[in-house]
This record gives C-alpha cells, sequence and structure tokens, in this order.
C-alpha cells in the first residue's frame, strides 16, 4: 500500500510542480489576474449570445490556471492600458494576443505561447488586382494604430516599393482590426493589414468577402506578458504550458479555433523579433 501512495505521489509531481514556486501572495489569493481586451477573434471575444469570455486565449488562460490549482480572473481593459496595469501590478499578467516584442521588454517579460505573421488581405472581388504583396505599391492600406503594424507596412514599402522605385504605400491607421475591415468594405482602404492568426477565423464567419494577398511578410510570436521582477511567476507558468504541450492538452486549442498553422511546439521565453 505504501509503495502504491509513493507511485501516485511521484506521478502527481510534475503536474503540481509550478504551483510549489507561485508568489505567496497568489498562491493564498488562489487566482490569476489576468489583463484582456475581448476583441480579437479567436483569441479572445464574447459569445454573442451569452456575453461570456471565449476563444483561444481563454480557453489557454483557464487551461494554465487549472495545472496551477488556481482560477483565472479575466480583468477587461483597453489594448493601451494593458501594460499599464500590469506595471502598477493591477494584474499579474497579459493573456490577450500581445505580440513579444523587443520595444515591450522594458516593461515586460513574454513566455511565448503563438506564432503570429503578418498577412496583407484585400476585398475578394478586388483580389485579381493584387496577385503579389508588391502589387500593394502606391495603394491606400490600413491596419490597427494602437499595433504594431503600421510600422510593419512601412519597413515592407521601404523595401519592396521604394527601394524598387515604386510608390510607397500610403499606410492608413485605423482603430481597430475591425475598423480596418470595414473600411475596406467600404473601399475606403485598398487593403489591410491584420494577424495571420485572425483571418481564417474571420473569413470562415464572412465567407467570399476577403481574400488573402500573398505570403504573411513576417513571422513573430505573441506571449504570456509578466513584470520582468515576476521570476517565479513567469518560472511557474512556463512550466504549466510545458506541461499541457505534453499532455496534448495544448495541441487540441489550435485546431479547435482554426489556429493549426500558429501553434509552437516548445515554449520559449523572449523570444519574438
Amino acid at each position: 500500500m505504501l509503495k502504491r501512495v509513493l507511485l501516485c505521489a511521484c506521478l502527481l509531481a510534475p503536474s503540481i510542480a509550478g504551483a510549489v514556486d507561485l508568489p505567496p501572495e497568489i498562491k493564498a489569493r488562489g487566482t490569476l489576474i489576468a489583463a484582456i481586451v475581448p476583441n480579437y477573434p479567436p483569441l479572445e471575444m464574447k459569445d454573442p449570445a451569452t456575453g461570456a469570455l471565449t476563444g483561444f486565449d481563454v480557453a489557454l488562460g483557464n487551461a494554465l490556471a487549472e495545472k496551477l490549482g488556481l482560477r483565472m480572473q479575466w480583468q477587461e481593459t483597453s489594448f493601451e492600458a494593458m501594460l499599464s496595469s500590469l506595471r502598477t501590478e493591477r494584474v499579474d499578467l497579459i493573456l490577450s494576443g500581445m505580440s513579444d516584442l523587443p520595444a515591450r521588454r522594458d516593461t515586460a517579460s513574454f513566455i511565448d505561447y503563438l506564432r503570429s505573421g503578418t498577412q496583407f488581405f484585400t476585398q475578394a472581388g478586388r483580389a485579381a488586382e493584387f496577385p503579389t504583396r508588391e502589387a500593394l505599391c502606391g495603394q491606400k492600406v490600413g491596419a490597427s494604430r494602437r499595433t504594431s503594424l503600421p510600422g510593419v507596412i512601412k519597413d515592407f514599402s521601404d523595401t519592396a516599393c521604394v527601394a524598387a522605385g515604386k510608390p510607397a504605400i500610403v499606410v492608413v491607421g485605423t482603430e481597430g482590426s475591425a475598423d480596418a475591415r470595414t473600411q475596406l468594405r467600404q473601399g475606403r482602404i485598398d487593403a489591410a493589414m491584420q494577424g495571420s492568426e485572425t483571418l481564417p477565423y474571420i473569413m470562415a464567419q464572412e465567407p467570399n468577402t476577403y481574400a488573402l494577398v500573398g505570403e504573411p511578410t513576417r513571422w513573430t510570436l505573441m506571449g504570456i506578458a509578466v513584470t520582468t521582477a515576476a521570476t517565479p511567476l513567469r518560472g511557474a507558468i512556463t512550466q504549466a504550458l510545458r506541461e499541457l504541450i505534453a499532455d496534448g492538452t495544448y495541441s487540441k486549442l489550435p485546431a479547435t479555433w482554426s489556429l493549426s498553422s500558429n501553434g509552437v511546439q516548445e515554449v520559449t521565453i523572449d523570444a519574438g523579433q
């Protein structure tokens, strides 16, 4: 009987290893407080029927909290307020489709959990006008000004358009990705850029509306953000995420949310470019 108890304890040890190193205040509270902006399907959104939070990030966050023996407490905020909420410790982490960028690492350290591609797209009815990304030179292209995408468009324009003697892309900053799609449908811009992780889902929801233009211009990583000083919490979340990959829980989520090409096989820290 004693041998059986010891064997069970050994088998359970990996699944609770992360919880041992949790900061005492979080362990005592019993919850992880995560900032989220639920307007980026399929990563985070609200179920139109119930108003409940749903999406890949929500499912992953809840699974991570469970693995750590905690409950996830989601705190809705704006994209602009997320890093300040983290810095002032109003939240423990950010799990909301945030790209792991070097410019953000003065405030945050990132546990990378998903690949993101920067993807041009246009109206389905205009797909023939833009057979390649270079065909966008001289055109109006929109992207959320709250993100790094306007800069990505300009970098592409400088390299593929201006350096080749073609007119520059006119970059239009929008009030979010939904606004960019609205302007595209209204013909106010010729194309838009959005994360490749969102487009398959959106194109399935709005069939025959959009068409991709070429391949993603670059790939980067999305990360779960914690403060740079939160080493124990970062270690606990990293361990929990590795366990979710090892036990197969993680691998089921990308397929559920049309993200099969965006999943990762291993966990990295601050590896985004």
